[in-house]
């Protein structure tokens, strides 16, 4: 069998080279590409071409090529992409191997969701502790995860090198947990708390996730269907 380096040429000899005008649509889709990848190792396949890639991802092969160009290319011409070296290189090119600490503030029905899933783990980050102002579950662990009181927030941040912090708290107290955390050097916040967290801190990155708004978006697309479904009728 064909090297991976013969096969990539010199890449997987090399650190890799990403572009630092990379579109924030590319860089979302490179999760996309991590899952997809993931699932055909599981399923035994060794390599796969831009157009197959294309066909299960609803991604032109085109558009592909290109994501993939913005980091130094990852292919052949003739061969494909190797998928073991690709999902790989996805992999460092998003942290998977970065070892990050997350804490979940809120214990709340979200937080004991996010705590349940195997999500963290799989993507290379360890979920160390939850935090919340409820005394009947300081104390306790959910879901493994030990739960300690907001007041211990920044300390143990400070203390045990938390790089995110997942935000499940009511968007009242959104930002006074979230000054607390960054001035415990927390440097990402994953934010749940239904509103629209901004930092004027440009060391501090902040995604904000609002599960109302993918619904709607769903919602949307039933509708548009059923109206040109009525329409050809």
């Amino acid at each position: 069998m064909e090297s991976i380096d013969k096969v990539n040429g010199t890449f997987g000899k090399r650190p890799i080279e990403q572009k630092t005008n990379v579109s924030s649509a590319v860089i979302r889709r490179l999760p996309r590409y991590h899952r997809c990848l993931g699932e055909l190792l599981r399923a035994g396949k060794l390599r796969i071409s831009s157009a197959e890639l294309s066909a299960i991802m609803d991604v032109t092969a085109s558009q592909i090529r290109q994501d993939l160009n913005c980091f130094g290319g990852f292919g052949q011409q003739g061969y494909g992409y190797n998928i073991k070296f690709l999902y790989n290189k996805i992999s460092e090119l998003l942290g998977v191997d970065e070892g990050y600490n997350a804490v979940i503030i809120g214990a709340g029905k979200l937080g004991r969701a996010l705590a349940a899933t195997h999500m963290f783990e799989r993507r290379g980050v360890n979920r160390l502790a939850m935090f919340d102002i409820d005394p009947s579950v300081i104390g306790t662990r959910i879901y493994d995860v030990p739960v300690y009181s907001i007041e211990e927030l920044g300390k143990f941040c400070k203390e045990n090198n938390v790089h995110i912090g997942v935000l499940t708290v009511p968007k009242e107290a959104a930002y006074e947990v979230t000054n607390v955390i960054v001035e415990a050097g927390v440097k990402g916040i994953w934010n749940f708390a239904n509103m629209e967290l901004r930092l004027d801190n440009p060391d501090v990155i902040v995604e904000n996730i609002h599960l109302g708004d993918s619904l709607m978006t769903l919602c949307y697309e039933i509708k548009t269907a059923n109206e040109k479904r009525e329409q050809n009728d």
